[in-house]
């Protein structure tokens, strides 16, 4: 387990909370007929099935959204909470899925684009107690950036600018 480095980190952020700030980004270009985004030295692609106009080649925006929160969800509770609160995880898997209309993206029949009943499933194997499994779940679901993000209302600002050929 990774308490060790947990506690040197929480241990450095007290002292010197500046730290701990950041500013992720995610830069996406078009190529070809999908996405490639990058995020400092890593890279992925999405794209659209083909009645929308896409490839079908990558996972859709929508799919890297759901991976996103199944990821965190097993990566977080994993690597960081479990350890922190001294619970021990042999394994842990998540799906997430959502109801979708492609009707909506292009348009037709007053169908709303958005995506309607997220879902997360989240299993996890362990000798803990089930009282000490739920603990970690709760800390989770006050934590996870991704979760809280797709829970609350935020704000998102955008900009547009038009460059010229």
């Amino acid at each position: 387990m990774n308490c060790e480095r947990i506690e040197e980190t929480v241990r450095l952020w007290q002292a010197e909370p500046d730290k701990a700030k950041g500013k992720p980004a995610v830069k996406a270009r078009a190529e070809g007929s999908q996405a490639a985004m990058e995020h400092g030295s890593f890279s992925w692609r999405a794209d659209l099935p083909a009645p929308l106009g896409g490839a079908n080649e990558a996972p859709s925006p929508t799919a890297r959204l759901l991976s996103a929160l199944a990821g965190c969800a097993v990566v977080f509770i994993r690597d960081t909470l479990a350890p922190q609160l001294g619970v021990r995880v042999d394994a842990i898997e998540a799906t997430a899925q959502c109801d979708t209309d492609a009707r909506g993206l292009l348009g037709m029949g007053g169908v709303a684009p958005d995506l309607g009943n997220i879902a997360l499933s989240i299993v996890v194997q362990s000798s803990e107690t089930e009282d000490a499994i739920r603990k970690v779940y709760e800390v989770w679901q006050e934590r996870c950036p991704v979760y809280l993000a797709l829970t609350k209302a935020l704000p998102v600002a955008s900009s547009l600018e038009i460059r010229r050929a």
